[in-house]
C-alpha cells in the first residue's frame, strides 16, 4: 500500500500539531484557584501588589473549655489559634510566584472519612518581606465553616491581599478538618476568636519592635468575612446578639453552661463590640432557621453587610434562613447576592483534584463543590463584588456603580460583566432604617 505524498504530509502536520499542543500543555502555566476566567467580571482581576503569606500562632488565654463543662461548671484553658496572613509584599513577579499549600480532606475522628493529606497551588510568596513606606493596609479577618480550615478560600484571600489588604484567616480550634470536636465549641468560640484575632493583628500592626507586620496593619478599618459557621460568628461579632432561645439551647446541650450568654443581649456583649469593624461579608450564614437570632437581636447589627447565598441552600436555609437575616437586619445598610439554584457552597475554593479519587466519600467532593454553578466562575464573581463592597467601606473607593444595579441579572448585563455573562443572579439592597 502506497501513501500519497499529500496524505503523508497531512499526517505529519497532524502529528506535529498534536506534539506541539502536548508540549504547550506541559509547559503552560497551571490554572490556580482564583485566576480570572475569560468572562470574569472586571473587579475579579488581581491587584497590583505581589502577595506574601505567613503563618502565625496565637494563644487566647483563659477561655471557657466548654467541651469539658459539667453541671454548669466551666473550666478554663488556653486556646491556640493558627492564623494564615496574606499581605502586600516585595517581589519582582507578582503573577508568577506559585506556592504549595498543605491541606487535608476528611474529618478528625470520623472512621468513614479519614484524614488524607493533599496539596494545591496558590499565587503567593512564603514569608516574603512586607511592603513598607506605603502606610498601613485595611485588615480583613476570615472565618471558615464547620468543619474547614484557613485555606478554604485562598482564591479570595490572595486576591484581596493583591489589592492592598492584610488578610488574616483563622484555623478555629476544634472546628477544622484536623481537630474537629464537639459543635458546642464552634457555637461559643466563633465570634470570640474573630474579635481576639482583630486585637492581636492590631497589636502586631502597631508595634515597630522586631515585628513582621509592624506598620502595615490598619485595624481601624477592619472587615470580617465568614462562611456558614463563620458567617454565624461574623454577624455576632458585628452586633447581632444571639437570642435567648439560642442561649438556652446551648445550655441544654452543654450540661448547664451559661457561657454563650456572654454573646447575647447584655452589658458584657455590648462592651465586646468593636467599632473598628466597618464591614461584614456573610457567606451562607448558619443559624436563623434554628432560632439563633430573632427580630429584636438582628436589630443590633448596624455594620454594613454583604450577604451571599444560594437560593437552594439546604444547610442554612434561604427564605427562612439567609434572606430572613437580610430582611431582619433593618439597622444596617445591606446587600444580598443570590446565586439562583445554588446550594450552600457559595464560598469555598473549587474541589481539589484529590477529591476526585475513586473510593472517597462523596462528601469530600461536596465539601467544596456546587452542583449548579462552575465554582471557578462563582469565585470570580465573589472576588468582583467583595472588591467593590470592601473598596467602598474600607478604602473610600467609588465603586457604587458595581453595587447599585438592577436586582435581576437577567434583565440587563450588570456593570463590570462581559456582555451576556451576568445571568442567574439577584442582587437586593436596602438602607438602614
Amino acid at each position: 500500500m502506497k501513501i500519497r505524498p499529500s496524505l503523508c504530509n497531512a499526517l505529519l502536520l497532524l502529528l506535529f500539531l498534536l506534539t506541539t499542543s502536548l508540549l504547550a500543555q506541559k509547559d503552560a502555566e497551571p490554572f490556580v484557584y482564583g485566576d480570572a476566567l475569560p468572562d470574569a467580571p472586571e473587579l475579579a482581576q488581581r491587584g497590583t501588589y505581589a502577595v506574601g503569606v505567613r503563618t502565625i500562632d496565637l494563644v487566647h488565654e483563659d477561655q471557657v473549655d466548654v467541651l469539658r463543662s459539667k453541671e454548669g461548671n466551666d473550666p478554663l484553658y488556653d486556646r491556640p489559634l493558627k492564623v494564615e496572613v496574606w499581605y502586600p509584599c516585595l517581589s519582582q513577579s507578582p503573577d508568577a510566584s506559585l506556592i504549595t499549600y498543605d491541606e487535608v480532606m476528611g474529618t478528625a475522628g470520623d472512621a468513614k472519612r479519614p484524614l488524607i493529606p493533599f496539596q494545591f497551588l496558590g499565587r503567593a510568596n512564603r514569608d516574603a518581606a512586607a511592603i513598607t513606606g506605603e502606610g498601613a493596609f485595611p485588615l480583613v479577618v476570615v472565618s471558615h465553616g464547620y468543619v474547614g480550615s484557613r485555606y478554604l478560600m485562598t482564591y479570595l484571600t490572595e486576591n484581596l491581599a493583591s489589592k492592598g489588604y492584610v488578610v488574616a484567616a483563622i484555623d478555629h480550634t476544634e472546628s477544622t478538618f484536623r481537630d474537629a470536636a464537639g459543635f458546642q465549641s464552634t457555637l461559643l468560640n466563633r465570634s470570640k476568636d474573630i474579635l481576639f484575632v482583630i486585637d492581636e493583628m492590631a497589636k502586631h500592626g502597631a508595634s515597630q519592635d522586631e515585628n513582621f507586620f509592624g506598620g502595615i496593619v490598619d485595624a481601624e478599618h477592619t472587615a470580617v468575612i465568614g462562611y456558614s459557621m463563620g458567617g454565624y460568628g461574623a454577624l455576632n461579632a458585628a452586633g447581632a446578639a444571639y437570642s435567648e432561645f439560642a442561649i438556652n439551647f446551648f445550655s441544654g446541650m452543654t450540661g448547664g453552661s451559661k457561657a454563650l450568654a456572654s454573646r447575647g443581649v447584655g452589658e458584657e456583649y455590648a462592651r465586646s463590640l468593636d467599632p473598628r469593624i466597618k464591614a461584614v461579608v456573610a457567606f451562607a450564614p448558619w443559624g436563623m432557621e434554628r432560632g439563633v437570632w430573632d427580630s429584636e437581636t438582628l436589630k443590633g447589627l448596624t455594620v454594613p453587610t454583604l450577604f451571599v447565598a444560594g437560593s437552594e441552600d439546604d444547610i442554612s436555609g434561604y427564605e427562612n434562613g439567609i434572606k430572613a437575616i437580610y430582611e431582619g437586619a433593618v439597622n444596617a445598610d445591606r446587600y444580598l447576592l443570590t446565586y439562583i439554584n445554588a446550594r450552600h457552597n457559595v464560598a469555598p475554593n473549587p474541589p481539589p483534584a484529590a477529591a476526585l479519587a475513586p473510593g472517597l466519600h462523596i462528601d469530600e467532593y461536596y465539601r467544596y463543590a456546587e452542583p449548579s454553578w462552575d465554582q471557578r466562575r462563582m469565585n470570580n464573581i465573589n472576588q468582583h463584588f467583595i472588591t467593590a463592597f470592601l473598596g467602598i467601606r474600607l478604602k473610600g473607593l467609588e465603586y457604587e456603580q458595581f453595587l447599585d444595579i438592577a436586582p435581576d441579572s437577567n434583565d440587563a448585563t450588570w456593570p463590570g460583566f462581559v456582555p451576556r455573562s451576568s445571568t442567574g443572579m439577584e442582587l437586593l439592597s436596602a438602607k438602614a432604617q
